[in-house]
C-alpha cells in the first residue's frame, strides 16, 4: 500500500475506533433522515443512467452507509483511509438490502492508492471530496484513468456559500473583491475562497472537469450540515 498523504493520515487518526463506533451508531438512525434519503435518491438516479450492471468504486466509503442505496451495480469497491471505519463497513447499515453481487473493502488513500486503468463504470463519493479531501486536478485525473470510456464520476462537495463555512471578515472581503480583481490576483483570491479545493462551487467544477469529462447534471442540495453541490460527470476521451 502506498504511503498515505497528510489528508489520509489525518482521516485515519480522526476516525479511530471510538469515532467509528459513534458514526456507525448514527447510521442506524438514518431510516427517516430527509438529507440521507435525499442523497440515496440522487445516487439511485445516477445508477439508473447505466444500461447494464456497473462496476463501482466509492471513495471514502466510511462504514458503508450508502452501500444499500446502489442499484444496477454488479461489484462494489469501498475505499477508505480509516481501518476502524472499514472494520464496521464489513457490517454496514441495511446490509440485507445491498444488491451488489460482491463488495470489496480496501484500506487506502485516493490520492496515493491506484487501480488499473478502466476498472470502473462508476466512481462516486458523498461527504468526502471538497469537504475532508481537497478536490483538485490531480485527483480528478486519477479518477478519469480509473473509469472506463463513458463511465461516470458522481460526487458531492461543500459549496463555499454554505452557512457551515465560517464567514470571517477576510473571507467576506475577498468574496466582495473577486468580481473586480483581474488576472493572478483573482486566481489567488479564488483559491483562498475555495480553500484550495476544500470547497467547490459550480464555476470551479466546470473548469476542473473540462478536460476529460462532460457534466451531465449539477444541482444544489441542503443537508443537515452543509449546502452541497451534487455533480455527475461522464468520462469522454481527452
Amino acid at each position: 500500500m502506498a504511503d498515505p498523504t497528510p489528508w489520509a493520515a489525518k482521516a485515519a487518526a480522526l476516525y479511530d475506533e471510538r469515532y467509528a463506533e459513534r458514526y456507525r451508531a448514527h447510521d442506524d438512525g438514518l431510516a427517516d433522515s430527509g438529507p440521507y434519503l435525499g442523497f440515496v435518491a440522487w445516487l439511485q438516479r445516477v445508477c439508473a443512467r447505466f444500461t447494464a450492471p456497473a462496476e463501482a468504486l466509492e471513495i471514502g466509503c466510511g462504514t458503508g452507509r450508502y452501500f444499500s442505496a446502489l442499484r444496477n451495480v454488479r461489484t462494489l469497491v469501498g475505499l477508505d483511509a480509516s481501518p476502524a471505519m472499514l472494520a464496521l463497513a464489513a457490517h454496514p447499515f441495511r446490509a440485507d438490502a445491498i444488491t451488489a453481487e460482491r463488495v470489496t473493502l480496501v484500506e487506502g488513500d485516493a490520492l496515493a492508492h491506484d487501480f488499473p486503468a478502466g476498472s470502473f463504470d462508476l466512481v462516486y463519493s458523498i461527504g468526502v471530496l471538497a469537504e475532508h479531501v481537497p478536490l483538485q486536478a490531480e485527483l480528478v485525473g486519477r479518477i478519469h484513468s480509473w473509469l472506463r470510456r463513458g463511465g461516470r464520476f458522481a460526487f458531492s462537495t461543500v459549496h463555499p456559500a454554505s452557512p457551515s463555512v465560517p464567514q470571517t471578515a477576510a473571507r467576506r472581503l475577498g468574496s466582495a473583491l473577486l468580481p473586480w480583481v483581474p488576472g493572478s490576483l483573482h486566481a489567488y483570491l479564488r483559491d483562498r475562497y475555495l480553500a484550495a479545493g476544500l470547497y467547490a462551487d459550480e464555476p470551479y467544477l466546470r473548469a476542473l472537469l473540462a478536460d476529460g469529462f462532460e457534466i451531465e447534471s449539477m444541482e444544489r442540495f441542503v443537508s443537515e450540515a452543509h449546502l452541497h453541490c451534487l455533480c455527475v460527470a461522464r468520462k469522454v476521451n481527452r
